[in-house]
């Protein structure tokens, strides 16, 4: 029988650390996933307006076949800077990919990442010339743990999900063979992730253990088709994204790892109403350790996997805004 891991979050995928930064006065922050080893790593892409870096470089046929980190910013266009910083730091730590290892010539750390709207979410953004997105992605680097801060924190800092705070939100789940899979995501979502009418999630059927509050719809209650509740109003595009990155202890091929970001997507349609709109940039990416066979029956315990990510990844959803709630 699956069940959470130990701490709930995507750290229980060994080998995995996260870090947060945060700048209180501009309302913005980043977070950082770090593998302790590359890793092989997987995106897709379904929003209508998203901001990414390094995503072509992660297709299947390309040469490059593992990463050194991937960043989750805040900040739009301006928190791509985030993940210049992030790989400045592990460059100089003499981390990166290289053809060939040769006197003076420094490696090229990989450092996907995406960022989401929070520019019109509060805070001073006046930066002039100096955003602090490079410092931050830096900051977030040098405080990766296995400790990890839900709620208002790391990119998550200056969300909103529709007209609630939004927020960084992460869950685990280990599979009855021992896969350990594990989601982090910064919710900043134009679409609702509450029910309309309640206080239940969206996310409430895959609910663990009361992870985000154990709250359930009425008996009763049914869904209009066009009443989204709390979605943003008048959204334009580039001002939302929910972004997620997943992680798991399988040893996947580029390939597998792109079907796990495919379905673990799924979540978002399970967590948020609407999703995926033109005014969204949603992404996830998918990270393996390796550290697990997929075994004889690959194909199917791939889709056991990507079934188990979705799930995590609209309970990760849910517990996010659930957290940031409290603050």
């Amino acid at each position: 029988m699956a069940m959470l891991g130990k701490n709930n979050t995507i750290t229980d995928v060994a080998g995995i650390k996260v870090g947060h930064s945060a700048d209180e006065r501009a309302r913005t922050g980043v977070t950082v996933i770090l593998p302790d080893e590359r890793a092989v790593c997987a995106v897709d892409v379904r929003g209508g307006g998203p901001g990414t870096r390094e995503t072509d470089a992660l297709a299947a046929h390309t040469l490059v076949d593992a990463v050194d980190a991937v960043v989750l910013s805040g900040g739009s266009s301006y928190g791509l800077a985030s993940m210049d910083g992030v790989a400045a730091a592990l460059g100089a730590r003499g981390q990166g990919f290289g053809l060939v290892d040769l006197p003076g010539v420094p490696k090229s750390p990989v450092v996907p990442g995406a960022i989401l709207y929070d520019l019109a979410n509060g805070g001073d953004k006046a930066w002039g010339e100096d955003p602090p997105y490079r410092a931050l992605g830096q900051q977030a680097l040098a405080n990766v743990s296995t400790e990890v801060e839900l709620g208002r924190a790391g990119a998550g800092f200056g969300a909103m999900a529709g007209q609630r705070s939004g927020g960084i939100g992460s869950a685990s789940i280990v599979s009855d063979d021992g896969f350990t899979i594990g989601a982090i995501v910064g919710v900043n979502a134009f679409g609702s992730v509450m029910m309309p009418g309640t206080d239940a999630f969206w996310a409430w059927p895959w609910e663990i253990d009361g992870e985000f509050g154990g709250r359930r719809p009425p008996a009763d209650w049914s869904a209009e088709p066009e009443d989204w509740g709390e979605a943003k109003i008048n959204p334009a595009a580039r001002e939302n994204t929910t972004i997620a990155c997943i992680a798991t202890d399988a040893d996947l091929t580029p390939g597998q790892a792109q079907r796990l970001a495919i379905m673990a997507q799924d979540g978002f349609a399970r967590a948020i109403r609407p999703v995926h709109t033109p005014f969204d940039g949603d992404v996830v990416f998918a990270l393996s350790t390796g550290r697990k066979a997929l075994g004889e029956k690959a194909d199917f315990t791939l889709t056991r996997l990507g079934s188990l990510a979705a799930d995590c990844l609209a309970r990760a959803v849910a517990r996010g805004v659930f957290e940031a709630s409290k603050a």
